[in-house]
């Protein structure tokens, strides 16, 4: 382990997966823990402390799911779950049970380093007191006033699509499921209304991307749900 950066949990119990993930964590400055099994992993979290996790699904004594759920009941550390599941409903399971983010294998070291980084600055975030300004790009919300604008205009924004707005800037790269947006903007009793979301976040565009055809800041991720990006992609 290295004696600077923040700590990263890795449990995969493939060596050879476990090698390519502690090379690239620690060529950028982070120290690494490993646990090759959930019971490992159980232990390793406990009595490290990790500021990270990065868990595999598929370990041999019990599945990630189950690992999730029980770090959830404890350990506030940002999960990024990294599997060979690829099925948007396993993606939505697994974000539901507590995962902050999903990474498909194969998945190469330029996208795992961006998703740390995006997890990582969430943990910075919580360290301070919640802002009262959330700045993305052109966009500002000014949570005190409720007053979001893009450039020098203000928006008029729905008291429901101000909500939904605010909750994704509050989770700033971090991909939300239709059941976590339903239950914290609609409420636990419209968790099955998903074309709710579709509808608002419609709007939203409309009212936020230059190209609401061609959403830069406000992407879907297919079939699970939908993230506000810290920033656009390179074109």
């Amino acid at each position: 382990m290295t004696t600077e950066g923040p700590l990263v949990l890795v449990v995969e119990d493939e060596p050879q997966m476990r090698r390519f993930i502690r090379a690239s964590l620690t060529a950028q400055g982070l120290r690494v823990v490993e646990a090759a099994s959930a019971s490992e992993a159980g232990l390793a979290a406990t009595s490290h402390n990790p500021e990270l996790v990065l868990l595999d699904l598929g370990l041999p004594d019990e599945d990630g799911l189950v690992v999730v759920r029980r770090l959830r009941e404890w350990c506030v550390a940002p999960i990024i779950v990294i599997s060979a599941r690829g099925r948007e409903a396993d993606k939505v399971e697994a974000l539901d049970a507590g995962a902050d983010d999903y990474l498909t294998k194969p998945f190469g070291v330029q996208e795992l380093l961006a998703r740390l980084r995006v997890a990582l600055r969430h943990v910075e975030r919580r360290g301070t007191n919640a802002p009262t300004v959330i700045e993305v790009g052109e966009l500002k919300i000014d949570v005190t006033r409720r007053v979001v604008t893009r450039g020098e205009h203000e928006l008029h924004l729905t008291p429901l699509e101000y909500r939904l707005l605010l909750l994704l800037a509050q989770n700033l790269g971090k991909v939300l499921t239709h059941r976590q947006i339903l239950k914290e903007v609609w409420g636990p009793n419209r968790s099955g209304q998903t074309h709710y979301v579709r509808v608002y976040m419609a709007e939203l565009r409309k009212k936020i991307e230059a190209d609401p055809s061609r959403p830069r800041w406000l992407v879907t991720e297919p079939g699970v749900g939908y993230r506000l990006r810290e920033e656009p992609p390179t074109r």
